[in-house]
């Protein structure tokens, strides 16, 4: 730690010094409070010791601009025999403590220490609540690894301009939250934000409900419609899942993005809109264009700023967080008292995979407290796949000697269902198909097996 020495008296200056060096300070000093000042801008020291009585800059006014300068060390007033209220003054302006002249060694030294205990404490005081700040910043967003922290500090960024954002990542990785993050801390912040999921609307209506119709323009428009351009106009429109859109109607969204204007279906005249856009998707966009599933053009025009969210089994140590997030969450929802989680499931936790991402964990912690009979959640509270898990990983094989015919079955079953969905899109009624299997059979099987 650095101390700074200031006093007009230069055989206590010397003593002292001797005195710190000794313990392992680094000390340097300054004659009166002119200078004094000059080399605590110089130094920044942690702790400043300063006499009351000194020519020029006495202590209390040292003190005073010392503070209006910004600075933060701990000061320390040396005082003469009856300056007792000189002292007491001081400490009432900003000073940490006072040594009244003459002292000895160990006063000295024991001040000081005592002074380095409340430096040490605040600083780590600070670095809690910058970590509590950074974690808790982004509201539901747990932002601890450093590749979320850069990924949310660059939403934070382009949030203040009005380029097109892009968020990739895995199904659940939480791009919707990220996009209303970049809303809020816009300044679109009090218009709408629309989101739409660009696979979920079928093809013929999709053009319909983003553009809008007018009366007349097909079987079934019986009035005027405004699209979601137009519903987000002077705020945001989220387009999830925009790989899944068809190339025709990329076509389109292509030119109202340079153009700033819709049409709606069946109307002549074009509507000017002021739209930021925030897309996402799962999909590796680059490889969709090299098989002709999507524009090069309308993918430079969204991918302005590109963000990407990793995935939750690359960010461990946000599940602890997650889950008490969670805990606090549906504890609030559901009107219970659950206090914490047992070592033993959040060693599962921290062992599972999570296919889902964040959306399948806070799945699983909801079931849990659904479930949990005591003030904590248990490994029994918990999934069979998580508290069993089947050793099996795109395509990897169960070891050699487990023997267990059940293992086995609901590794193959998952492995098939995961390549369905994928051969799909994601589309569970087509894997259903696929699969032979009934709809409703398929949806208990995705969630079992921690798919969704």
């Amino acid at each position: 730690m650095t101390v700074l020495i200031i006093d007009d008296e230069p055989g206590l200056r010397q003593t002292v010094s001797l005195i710190l060096s000794g313990e392992g300070y680094e000390v340097q000093s300054a004659s009166d409070g002119e200078e004094g000042l000059a080399r605590a801008r110089e130094l920044q020291p942690d702790i400043i010791l300063c006499d009351v009585r000194m020519p020029r800059l006495p202590g209390l006014e040292f003190l005073k601009r010392y503070r209006e300068q910004g600075g933060n060390g701990l000061v320390i007033v040396m005082t003469a025999y009856g300056s007792t209220e000189l002292a007491i003054e001081a400490m009432k302006a900003g000073a940490y403590d006072y040594l009244p002249k003459p002292f000895s060694a160990d006063q000295l030294v024991l001040t000081l220490k005592k002074a380095e205990e409340r430096e040490a404490l605040r600083r780590e005081v600070g670095r809690l609540r910058n970590e509590v700040r950074i974690e808790r910043r982004y509201g539901d967003i747990i932002a601890k690894s450093p590749a979320m922290r850069e990924a949310l500090e660059i939403a934070s960024k382009v949030a203040r301009h009005p380029s097109p954002v892009l968020v990739t990542g895995e199904s659940g990785t939480g791009k919707e939250l990220i996009a209303r993050l970049i809303h809020n801390e816009s300044d679109r912040a009090n218009e709408p934000f629309v989101p739409v999921n660009c696979g979920a609307i079928p093809e013929n209506l999709l053009e319909s409900e983003l553009f809008g119709y007018v009366r007349g323009a097909f079987t079934g428009a019986d009035r005027d419609r405004p699209g979601l351009f137009e519903a987000a106009n002077g705020g945001t429109l989220f387009l999830d899942e925009i790989g899944d859109m068809p190339m025709t109607l990329q076509v389109k969204l292509l030119r109202v993005l340079q153009e700033n204007e819709v049409r709606r279906l069946g109307e002549n005249r074009a509507r000017t809109v002021d739209v930021r856009i925030v897309a996402a998707t799962n999909k590796d966009l680059e490889e969709e264009i090299r098989q002709n599933r999507f524009r090069r053009d309308l993918f430079y025009r969204i991918a302005v700023v590109p963000i990407h969210l990793v995935p939750l089994r690359q960010r461990r140590e946000e599940i602890p967080l997650l889950v008490q997030h969670f805990i606090d969450v549906y504890n609030n929802k559901l009107r219970l008292d659950i206090r914490g989680i047992e070592p033993e499931a959040m060693r599962l936790l921290l062992d599972y995979p999570w296919p889902g991402n964040v959306r399948e964990l806070e799945n699983t912690i909801e079931r849990a407290l659904v479930l949990a009979d005591g003030p904590r959640l248990t490994a029994e509270n918990l999934p069979p796949h998580i508290r069993m898990p089947v050793p099996v990983l795109d395509g990897t094989e169960l070891p050699e000697d487990e023997l267990s015919v059940k293992k086995h079955n609901a590794a193959l079953e998952r492995r098939l269902i995961r390549k369905a969905l994928e051969r799909t899109g994601g589309n569970k009624t087509r894997a259903a198909q696929l699969l032979e299997l009934s709809s409703r059979a398929l949806l208990y099987k995705i969630r079992d097996y921690g798919l969704e």
